[in-house]
Protein backbone atom coordinates (compact mmCIF):
# COMPACT_ATOMS: atom_id res chain seq x y z
CA UNK A 1 0.00 0.00 0.00
CA UNK A 2 1.26 3.78 -0.75
CA UNK A 3 1.83 6.33 1.60
CA UNK A 4 0.17 9.20 0.40
CA UNK A 5 1.77 11.94 2.92
CA UNK A 6 5.08 10.82 1.24
CA UNK A 7 3.54 11.37 -2.60
CA UNK A 8 2.09 14.52 -1.40
CA UNK A 9 5.73 15.31 0.05
CA UNK A 10 6.96 15.00 -3.55
CA UNK A 11 4.61 17.73 -4.69
CA UNK A 12 5.49 21.17 -4.01
CA UNK A 13 2.91 23.04 -4.46
CA UNK A 14 0.84 21.03 -2.12
CA UNK A 15 3.80 21.28 0.99
CA UNK A 16 3.65 24.59 0.13
CA UNK A 17 0.15 24.89 1.32
CA UNK A 18 0.39 22.77 4.29
CA UNK A 19 3.14 25.21 5.47
CA UNK A 20 0.98 28.27 4.68
CA UNK A 21 -1.88 26.66 6.43
CA UNK A 22 0.18 25.71 9.65
CA UNK A 23 -1.49 22.01 9.58
CA UNK A 24 0.20 19.35 11.82
CA UNK A 25 0.70 16.57 8.79
CA UNK A 26 3.80 14.84 8.10
CA UNK A 27 5.47 15.90 5.06
CA UNK A 28 8.40 13.21 4.22
CA UNK A 29 10.80 14.05 1.82
CA UNK A 30 11.27 11.28 -0.51
CA UNK A 31 15.15 9.63 -0.10
CA UNK A 32 17.28 9.35 -2.54
CA UNK A 33 18.71 5.63 -3.09
CA UNK A 34 21.06 3.50 -4.56
CA UNK A 35 20.54 1.47 -7.97
CA UNK A 36 23.01 -0.77 -9.19
CA UNK A 37 26.33 -2.14 -7.63
CA UNK A 38 28.24 -0.20 -5.34
CA UNK A 39 30.62 2.61 -6.31
CA UNK A 40 33.60 3.41 -4.99
CA UNK A 41 33.05 7.04 -5.54
CA UNK A 42 29.72 7.76 -2.84
CA UNK A 43 29.36 11.62 -3.92
CA UNK A 44 30.56 12.17 -7.49
CA UNK A 45 29.92 15.61 -8.54
CA UNK A 46 28.12 16.60 -5.05
CA UNK A 47 29.89 19.09 -2.45
CA UNK A 48 31.09 17.78 0.60
CA UNK A 49 32.47 20.46 3.15
CA UNK A 50 34.53 18.58 6.12
CA UNK A 51 36.40 20.03 9.39
CA UNK A 52 38.42 19.14 12.18
CA UNK A 53 41.96 19.82 13.17
CA UNK A 54 45.12 19.16 11.04
CA UNK A 55 46.74 17.50 14.04
CA UNK A 56 43.99 15.15 14.27
CA UNK A 57 45.27 11.17 14.26
CA UNK A 58 42.45 10.95 11.73
CA UNK A 59 42.89 13.88 9.74
CA UNK A 60 45.04 12.00 6.94
CA UNK A 61 42.61 9.01 6.52
CA UNK A 62 39.50 10.81 6.47
CA UNK A 63 41.66 13.31 3.94
CA UNK A 64 42.10 9.96 1.47
CA UNK A 65 38.52 8.59 1.78
CA UNK A 66 37.20 12.45 1.07
CA UNK A 67 39.71 12.97 -1.90
CA UNK A 68 38.37 9.76 -3.53
CA UNK A 69 34.71 9.96 -2.70
CA UNK A 70 34.31 12.08 -5.88
CA UNK A 71 32.77 15.34 -3.97
CA UNK A 72 34.16 18.68 -4.46
CA UNK A 73 35.46 19.13 -0.96
CA UNK A 74 35.67 22.10 0.54
CA UNK A 75 37.69 22.83 3.60
CA UNK A 76 36.23 24.29 7.19
CA UNK A 77 39.63 24.94 9.25
CA UNK A 78 42.67 25.82 9.27
CA UNK A 79 44.96 26.33 6.03
CA UNK A 80 47.24 22.89 8.10
CA UNK A 81 44.23 21.46 7.54
CA UNK A 82 43.48 22.14 3.92
CA UNK A 83 46.77 21.09 3.28
CA UNK A 84 45.77 17.48 4.03
CA UNK A 85 43.41 17.22 0.99
CA UNK A 86 44.52 16.67 -2.34
CA UNK A 87 41.28 18.32 -3.86
CA UNK A 88 40.12 20.24 -1.42
CA UNK A 89 39.16 24.09 -0.97
CA UNK A 90 38.46 26.79 1.56
CA UNK A 91 35.06 27.09 2.57
CA UNK A 92 33.85 30.03 0.52
CA UNK A 93 31.77 33.20 2.48
CA UNK A 94 28.44 32.87 3.04
CA UNK A 95 28.72 28.51 2.83
CA UNK A 96 25.45 28.58 5.33
CA UNK A 97 23.53 29.97 2.69
CA UNK A 98 24.51 27.43 0.34
CA UNK A 99 23.50 23.63 -0.61
CA UNK A 100 25.95 21.20 0.84
CA UNK A 101 25.28 17.33 0.13
CA UNK A 102 27.63 16.10 3.05
CA UNK A 103 29.13 17.63 6.57
CA UNK A 104 31.61 15.57 7.65
CA UNK A 105 33.60 16.22 10.94
CA UNK A 106 36.74 14.90 12.35
CA UNK A 107 36.20 15.16 16.33
CA UNK A 108 38.74 12.90 17.07
CA UNK A 109 41.08 14.89 18.32
CA UNK A 110 38.42 16.15 21.07
CA UNK A 111 39.84 15.79 24.90
CA UNK A 112 38.27 18.17 27.02
CA UNK A 113 34.60 19.81 27.44
CA UNK A 114 36.00 23.19 25.70
CA UNK A 115 36.89 21.08 22.93
CA UNK A 116 33.37 20.00 22.33
CA UNK A 117 32.63 23.35 21.42
CA UNK A 118 34.16 22.90 17.97
CA UNK A 119 31.48 20.56 17.10
CA UNK A 120 28.99 23.48 17.51
CA UNK A 121 31.64 25.99 15.77
CA UNK A 122 31.34 23.30 12.49
CA UNK A 123 27.66 22.19 12.37
CA UNK A 124 25.80 25.86 13.61
CA UNK A 125 26.18 27.54 10.54
CA UNK A 126 26.41 24.74 8.59
CA UNK A 127 23.54 22.29 8.94
CA UNK A 128 21.21 24.59 7.57
CA UNK A 129 23.07 23.70 4.04
CA UNK A 130 22.94 20.12 4.06
CA UNK A 131 20.27 18.98 1.51
CA UNK A 132 17.95 17.07 0.95
CA UNK A 133 18.63 13.26 1.28
CA UNK A 134 22.03 14.57 2.63
CA UNK A 135 24.55 12.91 5.04
CA UNK A 136 25.96 14.40 8.30
CA UNK A 137 29.12 12.18 9.57
CA UNK A 138 31.04 12.26 12.82
CA UNK A 139 34.54 10.42 12.73
CA UNK A 140 35.56 10.20 16.87
CA UNK A 141 37.44 7.95 18.86
CA UNK A 142 35.26 5.47 21.55
CA UNK A 143 35.07 6.16 25.03
CA UNK A 144 36.63 3.15 26.28
CA UNK A 145 39.83 4.08 25.28
CA UNK A 146 40.69 7.41 26.46
CA UNK A 147 43.17 8.39 28.56
CA UNK A 148 41.03 10.51 31.34
CA UNK A 149 36.62 10.09 32.55
CA UNK A 150 36.40 14.04 30.78
CA UNK A 151 37.94 12.83 27.54
CA UNK A 152 35.40 9.79 27.62
CA UNK A 153 32.57 11.94 28.49
CA UNK A 154 33.24 14.17 25.33
CA UNK A 155 33.46 10.77 23.30
CA UNK A 156 30.44 9.90 24.55
CA UNK A 157 28.99 13.24 23.73
CA UNK A 158 28.70 12.43 20.56
CA UNK A 159 26.52 9.88 20.25
CA UNK A 160 23.89 11.69 21.80
CA UNK A 161 24.58 14.73 19.73
CA UNK A 162 24.62 13.21 16.58
CA UNK A 163 21.56 10.94 17.36
CA UNK A 164 19.95 14.66 17.95
CA UNK A 165 21.03 15.43 14.63
CA UNK A 166 19.57 12.84 12.87
CA UNK A 167 15.87 13.75 13.96
CA UNK A 168 16.88 17.36 13.33
CA UNK A 169 17.84 16.70 9.56
CA UNK A 170 15.06 13.67 9.01
CA UNK A 171 12.64 15.88 7.97
CA UNK A 172 14.20 16.45 4.43
CA UNK A 173 15.48 13.14 3.96
CA UNK A 174 19.32 13.71 5.49
CA UNK A 175 21.22 11.19 8.01
CA UNK A 176 23.34 11.83 10.58
CA UNK A 177 25.46 8.97 11.80
CA UNK A 178 28.74 8.50 14.09
CA UNK A 179 31.65 6.53 13.35
CA UNK A 180 33.94 5.51 16.38
CA UNK A 181 37.24 4.38 15.00
CA UNK A 182 39.21 2.38 17.33
CA UNK A 183 43.28 2.33 17.95
CA UNK A 184 44.67 0.34 14.98
CA UNK A 185 41.63 0.15 13.05
CA UNK A 186 42.34 3.57 10.73
CA UNK A 187 42.86 1.23 7.35
CA UNK A 188 39.32 -0.05 7.94
CA UNK A 189 37.70 3.39 8.54
CA UNK A 190 37.27 4.18 4.34
CA UNK A 191 34.06 1.28 3.80
CA UNK A 192 32.20 2.32 6.70
CA UNK A 193 32.31 5.95 5.59
CA UNK A 194 31.92 5.27 1.74
CA UNK A 195 28.60 3.47 2.73
CA UNK A 196 27.01 5.67 5.37
CA UNK A 197 27.68 8.63 2.66
CA UNK A 198 26.20 6.80 0.00
CA UNK A 199 22.64 6.53 -1.23
CA UNK A 200 22.95 2.57 -0.04
CA UNK A 201 22.10 4.11 3.58
CA UNK A 202 19.48 6.05 3.12
CA UNK A 203 17.31 4.71 5.93
CA UNK A 204 20.34 4.38 7.92
CA UNK A 205 20.80 7.44 10.52
CA UNK A 206 21.24 7.91 14.00
CA UNK A 207 23.17 5.55 15.37
CA UNK A 208 27.01 4.83 15.82
CA UNK A 209 29.65 2.27 14.68
CA UNK A 210 32.61 1.01 16.36
CA UNK A 211 35.27 0.23 13.39
CA UNK A 212 37.74 -2.02 15.10
CA UNK A 213 40.62 -4.33 14.34
CA UNK A 214 38.96 -7.19 16.07
CA UNK A 215 38.80 -9.19 13.20
CA UNK A 216 42.00 -10.68 11.26
CA UNK A 217 42.71 -8.54 8.54
CA UNK A 218 40.49 -7.55 5.67
CA UNK A 219 40.14 -5.50 2.60
CA UNK A 220 38.28 -2.37 1.77
CA UNK A 221 37.30 -2.62 -1.35
CA UNK A 222 34.47 -0.99 -2.72
CA UNK A 223 34.33 -1.18 -6.18
CA UNK A 224 31.77 -3.00 -8.56
CA UNK A 225 31.39 -6.85 -8.23
CA UNK A 226 33.06 -6.27 -4.75
CA UNK A 227 31.72 -10.15 -4.04
CA UNK A 228 32.35 -12.01 -7.48
CA UNK A 229 33.54 -15.35 -6.70
CA UNK A 230 32.17 -15.21 -3.11
CA UNK A 231 29.09 -18.31 -2.46
CA UNK A 232 26.25 -16.89 -0.44
CA UNK A 233 23.63 -18.75 0.98
CA UNK A 234 20.35 -16.23 1.82
CA UNK A 235 17.80 -18.54 3.95
CA UNK A 236 14.06 -17.38 3.56
CA UNK A 237 14.74 -16.21 0.09
CA UNK A 238 11.46 -17.01 -1.43
CA UNK A 239 10.26 -13.25 -1.05
CA UNK A 240 10.18 -9.94 0.39
CA UNK A 241 13.55 -8.70 2.18
CA UNK A 242 15.29 -12.47 1.77
CA UNK A 243 14.36 -12.54 -2.37
CA UNK A 244 15.37 -8.95 -3.03
CA UNK A 245 18.84 -9.49 -0.53
CA UNK A 246 19.73 -12.42 -2.85
CA UNK A 247 19.32 -10.25 -5.90
CA UNK A 248 21.32 -7.49 -4.28
CA UNK A 249 24.27 -9.75 -3.36
CA UNK A 250 24.05 -11.54 -6.80
CA UNK A 251 24.07 -8.12 -8.20
CA UNK A 252 27.85 -7.72 -6.40
CA UNK A 253 28.85 -11.13 -8.02
CA UNK A 254 27.97 -13.48 -5.50
CA UNK A 255 26.56 -17.11 -6.42
CA UNK A 256 23.92 -17.24 -4.60
CA UNK A 257 22.10 -20.25 -2.57
CA UNK A 258 18.51 -19.45 -1.96
CA UNK A 259 16.88 -21.32 0.75
CA UNK A 260 13.14 -21.74 1.39
CA UNK A 261 10.85 -24.13 3.14
CA UNK A 262 9.43 -26.49 0.46
CA UNK A 263 5.98 -25.06 0.57
CA UNK A 264 7.68 -22.12 -0.82
CA UNK A 265 9.95 -23.65 -3.49
CA UNK A 266 8.65 -22.33 -6.63
CA UNK A 267 9.05 -18.61 -5.30
CA UNK A 268 12.46 -20.13 -4.47
CA UNK A 269 13.17 -21.11 -7.73
CA UNK A 270 11.55 -17.94 -9.43
CA UNK A 271 14.51 -15.35 -7.32
CA UNK A 272 17.24 -17.70 -8.49
CA UNK A 273 16.42 -17.60 -11.82
CA UNK A 274 16.42 -14.03 -11.00
CA UNK A 275 19.71 -13.73 -9.98
CA UNK A 276 21.46 -16.81 -11.21
CA UNK A 277 21.75 -18.95 -8.25
CA UNK A 278 20.15 -22.26 -7.38
CA UNK A 279 17.85 -23.74 -4.56
CA UNK A 280 17.64 -25.51 -1.59
CA UNK A 281 14.40 -26.00 0.02
CA UNK A 282 14.88 -27.00 3.66
CA UNK A 283 12.75 -26.12 6.68
CA UNK A 284 14.81 -24.66 9.26
CA UNK A 285 13.26 -25.94 11.85
CA UNK A 286 13.90 -29.10 11.40
CA UNK A 287 16.49 -30.76 12.81
CA UNK A 288 18.15 -32.47 10.35
CA UNK A 289 18.16 -28.97 8.74
CA UNK A 290 21.79 -27.91 9.52
CA UNK A 291 23.49 -31.01 8.32
CA UNK A 292 21.69 -31.13 5.13
CA UNK A 293 22.52 -27.28 4.27
CA UNK A 294 26.33 -28.16 5.04
CA UNK A 295 26.14 -31.15 3.14
CA UNK A 296 24.31 -29.07 0.08
CA UNK A 297 27.24 -26.47 0.83
CA UNK A 298 30.40 -28.69 0.62
CA UNK A 299 29.34 -30.71 -2.03
CA UNK A 300 27.94 -27.71 -4.46
CA UNK A 301 30.23 -24.86 -3.72
CA UNK A 302 32.90 -27.15 -1.48
CA UNK A 303 32.26 -23.87 1.52
CA UNK A 304 30.49 -20.78 1.63
CA UNK A 305 31.79 -17.13 2.32
CA UNK A 306 28.34 -15.27 3.17
CA UNK A 307 25.69 -16.63 5.37
CA UNK A 308 22.37 -14.87 5.84
CA UNK A 309 20.03 -16.03 8.23
CA UNK A 310 16.86 -14.45 7.16
CA UNK A 311 14.04 -16.61 7.73
CA UNK A 312 11.92 -16.11 10.47
CA UNK A 313 8.28 -15.64 11.33
CA UNK A 314 6.17 -13.43 14.13
CA UNK A 315 3.44 -15.27 15.88
CA UNK A 316 1.79 -12.51 18.42
CA UNK A 317 0.01 -12.68 21.01
CA UNK A 318 0.33 -11.01 24.44
CA UNK A 319 1.68 -13.74 26.16
CA UNK A 320 -1.56 -14.81 28.49
CA UNK A 321 -2.88 -15.82 25.74
CA UNK A 322 0.04 -17.24 23.96
CA UNK A 323 0.41 -20.65 22.62
CA UNK A 324 3.32 -23.15 23.74
CA UNK A 325 3.42 -23.65 19.68
CA UNK A 326 3.62 -19.84 19.19
CA UNK A 327 5.82 -19.20 21.23
CA UNK A 328 8.21 -22.52 20.04
CA UNK A 329 7.86 -21.29 16.56
CA UNK A 330 9.11 -18.19 17.04
CA UNK A 331 12.37 -18.91 19.63
CA UNK A 332 13.02 -22.11 17.56
CA UNK A 333 12.91 -19.66 14.15
CA UNK A 334 14.40 -16.68 14.28
CA UNK A 335 16.97 -17.84 17.10
CA UNK A 336 17.47 -21.62 17.23
CA UNK A 337 17.75 -21.87 13.29
CA UNK A 338 20.79 -19.20 13.32
CA UNK A 339 22.95 -20.90 16.14
CA UNK A 340 22.38 -24.47 14.73
CA UNK A 341 23.40 -23.76 11.08
CA UNK A 342 25.77 -21.37 11.58
CA UNK A 343 27.24 -23.84 14.51
CA UNK A 344 27.31 -26.83 12.27
CA UNK A 345 29.03 -24.62 9.39
CA UNK A 346 31.53 -24.15 11.56
CA UNK A 347 32.45 -26.95 13.18
CA UNK A 348 32.55 -28.75 9.80
CA UNK A 349 34.85 -25.56 8.80
CA UNK A 350 32.87 -24.62 5.70
CA UNK A 351 32.56 -20.93 6.50
CA UNK A 352 35.69 -19.46 4.96
CA UNK A 353 38.46 -17.67 6.50
CA UNK A 354 37.31 -14.00 5.85
CA UNK A 355 33.71 -14.46 5.69
CA UNK A 356 30.27 -13.16 6.76
CA UNK A 357 27.75 -13.99 8.96
CA UNK A 358 25.07 -11.91 9.07
CA UNK A 359 21.76 -12.49 11.32
CA UNK A 360 18.34 -10.60 11.05
CA UNK A 361 17.42 -8.93 14.01
CA UNK A 362 14.69 -6.48 14.90
CA UNK A 363 14.07 -3.25 16.55
CA UNK A 364 11.03 -5.19 18.37
CA UNK A 365 14.28 -6.88 19.96
CA UNK A 366 15.86 -4.25 20.53
CA UNK A 367 13.21 -2.32 22.60
CA UNK A 368 10.56 -4.29 22.78
CA UNK A 369 6.60 -4.91 21.50
CA UNK A 370 3.32 -5.35 22.71
CA UNK A 371 2.56 -8.71 22.12
CA UNK A 372 5.45 -9.86 20.97
CA UNK A 373 7.31 -11.22 23.93
CA UNK A 374 8.34 -14.44 22.07
CA UNK A 375 9.72 -12.65 18.95
CA UNK A 376 11.53 -10.09 20.89
CA UNK A 377 12.67 -12.53 23.47
CA UNK A 378 14.47 -14.77 19.95
CA UNK A 379 15.27 -11.18 17.96
CA UNK A 380 17.52 -10.07 21.17
CA UNK A 381 18.64 -13.38 21.60
CA UNK A 382 20.08 -13.05 18.07
CA UNK A 383 22.13 -9.70 19.38
CA UNK A 384 23.52 -11.91 22.04
CA UNK A 385 24.54 -14.65 19.43
CA UNK A 386 26.41 -12.31 17.23
CA UNK A 387 28.29 -10.61 19.71
CA UNK A 388 29.58 -14.12 21.13
CA UNK A 389 29.80 -15.21 18.31
CA UNK A 390 32.28 -12.45 16.55
CA UNK A 391 34.88 -13.33 19.06
CA UNK A 392 34.84 -16.96 18.07
CA UNK A 393 35.67 -16.46 14.53
CA UNK A 394 37.97 -13.31 14.49
CA UNK A 395 40.89 -14.97 14.44
CA UNK A 396 40.12 -16.61 11.16
CA UNK A 397 39.11 -12.86 9.78
CA UNK A 398 35.53 -13.94 10.05
CA UNK A 399 32.92 -11.33 10.93
CA UNK A 400 29.52 -11.73 12.74
CA UNK A 401 26.39 -8.90 12.69
CA UNK A 402 23.10 -8.35 13.00
CA UNK A 403 20.30 -5.85 10.83
CA UNK A 404 17.11 -4.65 13.08
CA UNK A 405 15.20 -3.52 10.25
CA UNK A 406 12.30 -0.94 11.78
CA UNK A 407 9.00 -0.31 9.49
CA UNK A 408 9.78 -1.81 6.50
CA UNK A 409 7.17 -2.02 3.76
CA UNK A 410 5.92 -5.15 2.95
CA UNK A 411 2.89 -7.67 2.41
CA UNK A 412 2.78 -7.91 6.32
CA UNK A 413 2.62 -4.23 6.95
CA UNK A 414 0.19 -3.63 4.32
CA UNK A 415 -1.68 -5.70 5.82
CA UNK A 416 -1.77 -3.92 9.14
CA UNK A 417 -4.86 -1.83 10.58
CA UNK A 418 -4.08 1.69 8.90
CA UNK A 419 -3.35 3.37 11.94
CA UNK A 420 -1.25 0.98 13.40
CA UNK A 421 0.60 1.24 10.18
CA UNK A 422 0.59 4.96 10.06
CA UNK A 423 1.80 5.81 13.43
CA UNK A 424 4.33 3.11 12.28
CA UNK A 425 5.77 5.01 9.35
CA UNK A 426 5.66 8.48 11.59
CA UNK A 427 7.96 6.94 14.32
CA UNK A 428 11.47 7.75 12.46
CA UNK A 429 13.57 10.45 12.18
CA UNK A 430 12.66 10.05 7.98
CA UNK A 431 8.71 10.03 8.85
CA UNK A 432 8.27 7.62 6.52
CA UNK A 433 8.67 3.48 6.16
CA UNK A 434 11.55 1.57 4.73
CA UNK A 435 11.98 -0.48 1.51
CA UNK A 436 13.29 -4.18 1.63
CA UNK A 437 16.31 -2.28 -0.88
CA UNK A 438 17.08 -0.93 2.01
CA UNK A 439 17.59 -3.77 4.38
CA UNK A 440 19.39 -5.66 1.56
CA UNK A 441 21.82 -2.58 0.94
CA UNK A 442 22.92 -3.37 4.90
CA UNK A 443 23.49 -6.86 4.37
CA UNK A 444 25.62 -6.42 0.97
CA UNK A 445 27.83 -3.90 2.95
CA UNK A 446 28.66 -6.60 5.71
CA UNK A 447 28.75 -9.03 3.18
CA UNK A 448 31.78 -7.07 1.53
CA UNK A 449 35.57 -6.71 2.14
CA UNK A 450 34.60 -3.30 2.93
CA UNK A 451 33.43 -4.03 6.31
CA UNK A 452 36.06 -5.66 8.01
CA UNK A 453 36.14 -3.25 10.34
CA UNK A 454 32.71 -3.97 11.70
CA UNK A 455 32.04 -7.07 13.84
CA UNK A 456 29.71 -8.11 16.63
CA UNK A 457 27.99 -5.37 15.90
CA UNK A 458 23.78 -4.28 15.42
CA UNK A 459 22.93 -1.95 12.75
CA UNK A 460 19.58 -0.65 12.62
CA UNK A 461 17.66 -0.24 9.41
CA UNK A 462 14.88 1.55 10.70
CA UNK A 463 14.66 5.85 9.61
CA UNK A 464 16.08 6.35 13.08
CA UNK A 465 12.71 5.30 14.89
CA UNK A 466 11.68 6.09 18.01
CA UNK A 467 11.59 2.58 19.42
CA UNK A 468 14.73 1.00 19.53
CA UNK A 469 16.73 3.92 18.91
Amino acid sequence: MSDVFLKLGQNPYARRMVKTLGLPLPMPQPLRRSHGPAAPNPLQGRTAVVGGAAHSSLAAPVARVMDASGARVQVAGSAALRERFANGSSLPEGAADARADALVFDASWLASVADLHAVYDFFHPLVGALGSSGRALVIGRPPDEADTAEEASVRAALDGFTRSLAREVGRRGATANLVFAHAGAEDRLAGVMRFLLSERSAFVTGQPFHVSARAAAGGDQEDAQALAGKVALVTGAARGIGAVTAERLAEEGARVLCLDRPEDAELAREVAERCGGSVLSVDVRDSGAPAQIASSLADEHGGVDIVVHNAGVTRDKTLARMARSAWEDAVEINLGAPVAITRELVARELVRDGGRVICLSSVAGLAGNMGQTNYAAAKAGVVGFVRGEAGALASKGITVNAVAPGFIETRLTDAMPVVVREVGRRLSSLGQGGQPRDVAEAISFLAAPASAGLTGQVMRVCGGAFVGA
